[in-house]
């Protein structure tokens, strides 16, 4: 039986063992990198679980990765689809990055998320301020050192920001969830299902999402 790095039945053995000398080597390394984030993975979701409740129905919503143009506008863009119309009505849901303004989205992250429903075409890249990162209820980052950035940069406590993909309801590889910037598109593709995995997590732990 196989699966998903640090879900259960997965074999990292088995999948190292197929892989030349050099890249065996390699493999291993990289799984035990990652391997305190896999066992750590559960506690981490009850924990962003708890930060979601906590706050309720937030009046706004700010997703956050390094450039804004691939992993934040399809999260934002993509949570406003799942959000049942009278949540959507209620909340602001906005992106931005820390470099880039004012950049579209590449023509594979377009495609992409064309595919999940979601339009990047109008997307403009923003950068963060103090002002708008303040004054959203919720923060949700793509990786541990952006929150440390928001937290230490704009004064945001801790349970005002979530990483995405603590939310991840299946077994994980990393906690990061992947920038496909300069990536195959095996990666991007795979930031878009996790990120589509995450943000059902996070709609359902919504007060009013259900029913």
């Amino acid at each position: 039986m196989t699966g998903r790095p640090g879900g259960d039945g997965w074999n990292g053995t088995t999948r190292i063992q197929n892989l030349p000398e050099r890249n065996q080597i390699v493999g291993i390394l990289r799984w035990l990198r990652y391997l305190p984030e896999r066992i750590l993975h559960p506690f981490r979701r009850r924990a962003a679980e708890a930060v979601v409740r906590r706050t309720g129905l937030p009046p706004s919503v700010l997703f956050v990765c390094q450039g804004n143009i691939y992993r934040s506008p399809y999260a934002g863009y993509r949570f406003l689809t799942l959000l049942p119309t009278a949540l959507r009505m209620r909340m602001d849901v906005t992106s931005g990055g820390f470099v880039g303004p004012d950049r579209p989205s590449p023509d594979n992250a377009v495609a992409c998320a064309g595919a999940h429903g979601v339009d990047l075409v109008p997307h403009r890249s923003s950068l963060l301020t103090l002002e708008r990162t303040r004054n959203a209820a919720l923060v949700v980052v793509m990786e541990e050192k952006q929150k440390r950035r928001i937290m230490t940069e704009f004064g945001l406590p801790d349970e005002r920001v979530i990483i995405l993909g603590d939310l991840d309801p299946d077994g994980i590889e990393r906690r990061t969830i992947r920038d496909p910037w300069r990536q195959p598109d095996s990666v991007l593709q795979a930031s878009y299902d996790r990120i589509d995995r995450c943000l059902i997590e996070l709609v359902r732990g919504l007060p009013g999402a259900r029913g």
